[in-house]
């Protein structure tokens, strides 16, 4: 199918049911697209549905956009003149925008970090349910959803389809690099070494008492 330019309408496909709630999130991402686009506001499609743009399986609950800090004023004004219904939470690192209950998040924040104009710039143009439009790097992708993990979500059954299905567009050596400070994510990162995903596992964490690298694995053989 021929992808329309991101300043056109929005291609809506065929509905099954006007309460289909998939195609009503389909179409708020499209319109959200191409509503930035339009305004000339640099952004990017993240989350589960940059993945699936990528070859990830597909996610249901919502879509998300990135934009920088300094963008988020114009960037409410431009998605609420595409006709989504724009809200302020009560956090501080997003805005939420709603097509008919579909949800797309908007973020200025990821992981706590601001968004940057130079992550967006590492963005790659991809047709997107037949939209053009920048989709986040593979590995900014992945490392943001290992970077959420902790105590009360650790869901590693969702992530490891998606780790799999972009292993070979992963930079493993930067992804292993940026969660190093996480316990969760580099627990993900020993599995996926393990399962043979990745190439490249966690670091040895120093042993306070030798001052040594410690092996993550303990004493379990390598094979």
């Amino acid at each position: 199918m021929e992808g329309s330019d991101p300043g056109s309408e929005p291609a809506v496909g065929p509905r099954a049911d006007p309460g289909d709630g998939r195609a009503d999130l389909q179409d708020g991402l499209r319109r959200t697209a191409v509503a930035l686009s339009r305004a000339g506001i640099p952004f990017a499609l993240v989350g589960g549905y940059a993945a699936w743009a990528r070859g990830a399986p597909e996610p249901s609950h919502d879509a998300d956009f990135v934009v920088a800090e300094v963008d988020v004023r114009a960037a409410m004004a431009a998605v609420a003149g595409a006709g989504l219904d724009v809200v302020e939470p009560a956090e501080d690192w997003l805005f939420k925008a709603y097509h008919h209950g579909a949800l797309v998040d908007v973020l200025f924040r990821m992981v706590g970090e601001p968004v940057t104009h130079e992550m967006i710039a590492r963005s790659d143009v991809l047709e997107v349910l037949a939209v053009r439009m920048p989709v986040l790097d593979t590995t900014d992708v992945l490392s943001a959803k290992l970077r959420v993990l902790g105590e009360h979500f650790c869901d590693y059954t969702r992530l490891l389809p998606i780790a799999r299905a972009l292993r070979e567009q992963v930079d493993w050596s930067r992804l292993e690099r940026e969660v190093r400070g996480q316990p969760y994510a580099r627990a993900f990162l020993s599995l996926l070494h393990e399962l043979g995903v990745s190439p490249v596992g966690p670091e040895p964490r120093p042993d306070p008492a030798s001052g040594t690298a410690s092996d993550p694995h303990g004493s379990l053989p390598h094979g």
